[in-house]
């Protein structure tokens, strides 16, 4: 493929994921492989090139109206629409790029106070690849060579760092249950919990069982319960917990009967996770698309999801256990702003200091961040309920 027809698959992949985007579709990586799928004449380098034209124009442009004005935003994109065969059609007057922001302006006041300008480079790199190193049953240091280019995480006791586009699903530790893949600050989400052994723990929003393995790792002794309304996600927790030898309890629920269908632990749980669904500010990094999913309805439903599902986790606590709330994002609403409102509902629930280093205060929990911790973003808070 020349570098012209290059650029005309980017702008063909870009429309479908501008479309995808404003429907809730299917995510950019998704497209991309789909595209190449039914043009076997691309090969591996043409595909990576595409690839990463996609993705650079993703990561410059702000809400673009087509696949067009999001390739202009990339350096020399111009020199492609030169009229030659199978390049894109020539530019009209006044065609221009779409605006170039890493924060869309709706946005910008409602990020925290935390994420100042000068941060929000680091929301747009790339992001690295973070394993963390199953406790239960390996040693950190004794993995690390392991890995060529690895090094220790600075913040979590759990985590090796690889280079970016580091590939470990074929590595015999990967397969052999001594590793995952997860971000550090997902890891510090689940330090954050101290889980102990005996102790009876729900990862409310299990999702694929992350940060669970990661409960069970920490605890092998704790009696860990993983639920989710979402079945094909929830389904994948249990070939990942075999491999990493946990001993963990699946239960697909139903909203709005949670309550219901989680009858035997109200009030009898030492500690609940609530991981809840959000706006992903926090991984734009490896999902730059985000930016152009969030709409204000959006996050105005998930402000309320995230509400209910505070409520769900504080009555199955006891009196004395603990509930910790964790969003991947950066915006107040979703962070510090649910914590506030969650004790004025709750007068009998505290904020506690939170188990982890690294991040920053911001309201009733800390708010990590990838300029300030070299981790995704994340908001964490620590609620104790009173004896």
């Amino acid at each position: 493929m020349t570098p012209q027809a290059r650029a005309q698959a980017a702008i063909d992949i870009l429309d479908q994921v501008i479309a995808s985007a404003r429907d809730d579709g299917p995510p950019a990586d998704l497209l991309v492989s789909r595209y190449f799928k039914t043009r076997r004449y691309a090969g591996s380098k043409d595909r990576r090139a595409v690839r990463e034209l996609v993705f650079q124009a993703i990561r410059a442009s702000d809400s673009p109206a087509n696949g067009r004005s999001a390739l202009l935003t990339v350096e020399g994109a111009t020199d492609w629409f030169d009229g030659s065969p199978h390049c894109p059609a020539p530019l009209a007057d006044g065609e221009q790029a779409a605006e170039q922001r890493v924060v869309p302006s709706w946005i910008e006041p409602l990020l925290s106070p935390r994420v100042t300008r000068d941060e929000w480079p680091a929301l747009n790199e790339r992001a690295p690849l973070d394993l963390r190193v199953n406790a239960a049953r390996a040693e950190r240091n004794a993995l690390l060579e392991q890995f060529p280019g690895a090094v220790p995480t600075a913040l979590s006791p759990w985590g090796l760092r690889l280079p970016t586009d580091s590939r470990v699903d074929d590595h015999p530790a990967f397969l052999a249950g001594l590793v995952e893949i997860q971000d550090e600050g997902s890891q510090l989400i689940a330090l954050a919990c101290a889980p102990r052994d005996g102790e009876q723990l729900i990862d409310l929003c299990a999702g694929a069982g992350g940060k669970a393995l990661a409960l069970a790792a920490a605890a092998p002794g704790a009696s860990i319960l993983a639920s989710d309304s979402n079945r094909a996600r929830l389904s994948q927790l249990a070939p990942r917990a075999e491999r990493a030898g946990a001993a963990i309890d699946t239960l697909l629920i139903n909203p709005p009967n949670e309550i219901e269908e989680l009858s035997g632990y109200v009030s009898n749980t030492d500690l609940v996770l609530v991981d809840a669904p959000c706006s992903g500010s926090g991984t734009w990094r490896r999902n730059p698309e985000g930016r152009w999913r969030l709409t204000p309805g959006r996050l105005d439903r998930l402000v309320e999801a995230q509400a209910r599902l505070l409520d769900i986790g504080a009555a199955l606590v006891r009196p004395g256990g603990r509930l910790v709330y964790a969003v991947c994002s950066l915006l107040s609403r979703e962070g510090a702003g649910q914590i506030e409102a969650f004790l004025q509902r709750h007068s009998s629930w505290i904020s506690a200091d939170i188990a982890i280093t690294g991040g920053r205060e911001d309201g009733g929990g800390r708010l990590l961040s990838p300029a300030h911790d070299g981790t995704d973003g994340f908001f964490v808070a620590c609620l104790h309920r009173s004896c």
